[in-house]
């Protein structure tokens, strides 16, 4: 690996290094902080108007009719119970680490919960009651996730991964019993069950080949005997598939023969097809289906936009839907009894809240209200859906957030956030980066959607796939040329932004565009492929290569080493900076301290901040303050220089 990394770093500063100043290091709590001024008074606190907000994401059903939230408390997300609408929030969990998930164990008022350590990803699980100390379920030093159970709780299925490896075994174990933990199947590749079969005897595997192809098998858990399903082998997705109630068939959002994805019914004896969401045309995001088969409820990212719809698939009919506010959907669960659905759900205006849905007798209940910290929601900005033409004439979406009270004519400077993935996608849900630089740094910030975002359709997705990286930064230069047209905004103040794969579109943006952009911003990015997928963990790294491209094969590994952003790294001449979690399993920080030390080398100043106990991403708040009273600064220096 260290080889890897000096062999690029030399690539990069081939030509003469200008004079470099004097690194400035400092230390704030679990943060390193290079070149980083100090933090004025009043940046800290308008930060923290916009971060003391807390939400509520749904997590699952008690058999008593509460259910299970997950909620900040004190700096991370904790597991909570809600006994009743407007009930308060009991607090189950107390970890300095976040819980990543929770999932009931059926017919018991136990449950078991999922969470990691600094970021790392490398998660445990743990079974616990409404009270009493958790017990792992897990060995130290694995990653486990895919935890699904029996219908009567007595069975858990879950993958389990080790260093060093990109296998996945099936592990099995009564959840009341670690002892009976047991590997039931040792797979090859990113496999995991997603559902048990109604008598116990079969597992529905999932195995991973890449975001665009998922291949299906059951596993005989007497024999330990895989079988692939046929009707699976074809190149497709196929996301949350289950059994049906009578084990005869599967029920899977899958975009087969479709350029979005469906929700299909298949009969496993001979692999016929039922479209149960027919004439879409957008995707299914997610779905439940109630315990006796009879109620469906699915959601539909319209524009990226979810809408809830349920049928009835008895009488073949639909059901009256809840009026439910706009935004995105975070969770959704039929009852114990299937009378209720619990739907949680964010907005750009509300962090995000539950809410049930009555069948019979159609009522909407909210259960939470979250807080905004003090924030009005009347003065936060409400995204407007646009789209640009880039340069092959591809229609291209984008959410624009500008800034609430602003004169008619006035121009703002432009902040363009990139999301990561790249098969992810920017949403109209609760975003406070884009409220607070709208309304305290003034800018306008535009969330582009470029090719190779999911949410438009498989086609779209598949359009910067290999040697068409590239294509999707030319989006930006495209996203440039609208911003150029907008009477309201600056062309000469606009910055790049972007996490993980939208690091890599911000430093390729810095790259292509650096005379249009006045800096850049880029949070654990990739800044050279083929060190990337030499470095990112062995249980990701073919899924990775399915989507970037091989860096073992001679071809495309030409096209890494022409289009890598430490290759053309001289040609970043404005400022940027550059923040990463030490822990990160994905985006090793391997990635962001060879890039940081090229554009040193131009003589270009890099901000750099690295979190000593985190991961992809910041999920301890205050560390995400940090974050945010860096990135405040910074931008201020670019957009009014010289203040």
């Amino acid at each position: 690996m260290r080889l890897t990394i000096l062999a690029a770093l030399a690539i990069a500063v081939s030509a003469p290094a200008l004079a470099q100043a004097p690194v400035e290091r400092r230390q704030i709590g679990t943060a390193t902080l290079e070149n980083v001024p100090v933090i004025p008074a009043d940046v800290k606190a308008a930060v923290q108007r916009y971060q003391n907000y807390r939400d509520a994401t749904f997590r699952d059903w008690l058999p008593d009719g509460s259910m299970l939230i997950t909620t900040r408390f004190g700096t991370t997300n904790q597991l909570h119970r809600v006994a009743a609408p407007g009930a308060a929030r009991k607090q189950l969990t107390f970890f300095d680490e976040p819980v990543a998930s929770a999932d009931t164990i059926p017919g018991s008022n136990r449950f078991v919960i999922s969470r990691d350590t600094g970021g790392d990803e490398w998660f445990q699980l743990y079974a616990m009651g409404l009270t009493g100390e958790p017990a792992s379920l897990t060995e130290p030093g694995t990653r486990n996730q895919s935890l699904v159970f029996s219908k009567d709780g007595q069975l858990a299925a879950w993958s389990r991964a080790v260093k060093g490896s990109g296998d996945y075994a099936i592990m099995v174990a009564n959840p009341a019993d670690v002892t009976s933990r047991r590997v039931a199947y040792q797979g090859t590749g990113a496999s995991g069950p997603v559902d048990v079969s109604p008598d116990k005897r079969t597992l529905l595997l999932a195995r991973n080949f890449s975001n665009r192809e998922i291949r299906l098998s059951l596993l005989d858990l007497a024999t330990g005997r895989t079988t692939e399903l046929p009707f699976t082998r074809q190149a497709a997705r196929y996301e949350e598939p289950r059994f049906t109630p009578d084990g005869k068939g599967i029920i899977a959002i899958t975009d087969h023969q479709s350029d979005v994805r469906r929700l299909v019914r298949i009969d496993l004896a001979n692999g016929r097809r039922t479209v149960l969401t027919p004439q879409l045309k957008w995707d299914v995001e997610t779905y439940e289906l109630s315990d006796d088969g009879r109620t469906l409820a699915y959601s539909v990212n319209e524009d990226g936009y979810s809408r809830l719809r349920l049928v009835d698939l008895a009488e073949q009919r639909t059901l009256p839907q809840p009026n439910l506010p706009r935004g995105v959907m975070t969770g959704l669960g039929f009852s114990p009894e299937g009378s209720k659905l619990a739907v949680s759900l964010s907005t750009a205006r509300s962090a995000g809240d539950v809410w049930t849905w009555d069948l019979a007798g159609g009522q909407l209940t909210r259960w939470t209200e979250s807080e905004l910290g003090g924030l009005d929601p009347m003065n936060l900005a409400e995204p407007e859906l646009i789209r640009f033409s880039s340069f092959d004439g591809l229609s291209v979406p984008a959410f624009v957030y500008r800034p609430v009270g602003v004169p008619v004519g006035t121009r703002t400077p432009v902040v363009i956030d990139i999301h990561g993935g790249p098969e992810s996608q920017s949403r109209p849900a609760w975003n406070p980066g884009a409220q607070y630089m709208a309304n305290t740094l003034g800018a306008t910030v535009i969330l582009p959607n470029v090719r190779g975002s999911d949410g438009y359709g498989t086609k779209y997705l598949n359009m910067d796939n290999g040697p068409k990286r590239e294509d999707s930064v030319r989006d930006i230069g495209a996203l440039l040329d609208w911003v150029a047209r907008q009477p309201g905004l600056d062309k000469e103040r606009v910055a790049v932004y972007g996490q993980s794969y939208g690091g890599y579109m911000s430093l390729a943006s810095m790259i292509h565009y650096g005379d249009r952009l006045v800096g850049g911003v880029e949070r654990y990015g990739i800044s050279d492929f083929i060190t990337f997928l030499n470095n990112t963990e062995a249980y990701r790294r073919d899924n990775r290569r399915a989507e970037y491209g091989n860096e073992t094969d001679p071809a495309m590994r030409k096209v890494f080493e022409r289009i890598n952003p430490l290759a053309n790294v001289r040609k970043i001449t404005k400022p940027m900076l550059v923040m990463q979690g030490a822990n990160d399993p994905r985006v090793p920080k391997s990635e962001s301290d060879q890039v940081v030390a090229g554009i040193r080398s131009n003589g270009v100043d890099a901000w750099y901040v690295v979190f000593s106990d985190e991961g992809h991403g910041f999920l301890k708040k205050h560390n995400n303050d940090l974050r945010r009273e860096v990135e405040t600064v910074f931008l201020r220096q670019l957009f009014n220089p010289g203040r």
